[in-house]
């Protein structure tokens, strides 16, 4: 009977999964006591909804093939830690790191890293945020932490802010709102790394960067003297925006970082009034560059007015309809990144450890 079962198990793959449930070692036990049967499943990247999933699929047809009376989930969510491509050394408790790019501004880059960031954690990770956009920091006011300021806790080393369950941090902390960061190159790429490394970021499974647009000097320090995992690109249907999203997947390969995929962020407007879709900025542009350089297109987000009102009131979508269907978009998304990421790679000893503080 347990074997009739482990083979039901082993019919759930989603499409971003390499292996299914059973053979990619994710049931960790399947035991029958009384007609009742337990059923453990652990996940090693981010993906609680995909309970549901496996239970609307499975559930029925496990009681009715193998006569339970009833089945008990048990289900949970352990980060790997993915190995990075460079050698760069590990930060202190931050397993994976991700870094969003975009070749152009405008194209909803940083609302929507701060959307994923929180999908993240809302699939059971634990998960921090860098604003790394040394120029134009954004993320203290999609936050809503505009004004707030790093815990200082020994003259050199900050504590990260807290919003909305993820930590996060950002020279929009560091620097009045007013004053512009008037840095050359080097001086900013600089200023990065202070922020990265002087954080005691804790115990993350994610580190979600948010990178400038562009290919300069941000982008590089990011690929050469920080510890990346992988990157995605964030592009809009349109032609101009796509010609930078090559740029920057481009980019990425040539430092050698690996790009999980493209995301096609104002993929259609959705009339806030009769709910009509209109694709305004073009399409299938994701499609085409996803095909182009065999990467992954990793979804669609919509042009919703939604999503820019509850961001501008420091709210995200996510935060602030978690079971909405916005926020199902990006924690669909989120899932494959997770997935994509895991399966990308190979597994590696945890760089958890205790950092005195």
């Amino acid at each position: 009977m347990i074997e009739t079962v482990r083979q039901l198990l082993s019919e759930f793959k989603p499409a971003s999964w390499d292996k299914d449930l059973l053979s990619a070692g994710f049931v960790k036990k399947t035991e029958l006591i009384d007609r009742k049967l337990y059923i453990h499943i652990q996940l090693p990247f981010a993906g609680l909804s995909w309970e549901n999933e496996i239970k609307e699929l499975l559930d029925e047809r496990i009681r009715q093939v193998a006569d339970i009376s009833r089945v008990w989930w048990q289900f949970d969510v352990q980060v790997e830690t993915i190995a990075r491509k460079n050698s760069v050394p590990a930060i202190p408790g931050v397993r994976n790191i991700i870094a969003v790019s975009s070749g152009k501004g405008g194209v909803g880059k940083s609302t929507t890293a701060v959307n994923l960031a929180l999908a993240l954690h809302q699939e059971g990770a634990k998960v921090g945020l860098l604003d790394a956009d040394i120029y134009g920091p954004s993320i203290p006011v999609l936050l809503g932490k505009a004004g707030a300021h790093p815990e200082i806790i020994d003259e050199k080393h900050m504590r990260p802010v807290k919003a909305h369950s993820i930590v996060c941090n950002s020279i929009g902390f560091l620097v009045p709102e007013t004053e512009a960061a008037v840095w050359r190159g080097p001086m900013a790429s600089k200023a990065l790394s202070q922020i990265l490394y002087d954080t005691r970021w804790g115990e993350l499974d994610y580190l979600v960067v948010d990178l400038p647009p562009g290919t300069g000097d941000i982008q590089l320090t990011i690929a050469q003297q920080v510890p990346t995992t992988a990157a995605i690109v964030i592009t809009t249907p349109q032609d101009l925006a796509l010609i930078d999203a090559r740029k920057g997947i481009s980019m990425f390969e040539k430092v050698n970082i690996p790009v999980l995929g493209v995301i096609e962020n104002m993929s259609y407007h959705i009339c806030s009034k009769c709910g009509h879709k209109e694709k305004i900025f073009g399409e299938g542009g994701g499609i085409k560059v996803a095909e182009q350089y065999g990467i992954e297109l990793l979804g669609q987000i919509p042009l919703h007015i939604q999503i820019r009102e509850k961001s501008d009131d420091g709210t995200p979508i996510v935060a602030a309809e978690p079971t909405g269907k916005l926020a199902g978009t990006y924690k669909r998304i989120a899932r494959k990144i997770a997935s994509s990421l895991y399966f990308s790679g190979k597994t590696e000893p945890s760089t958890i450890f205790t950092v005195n503080s």
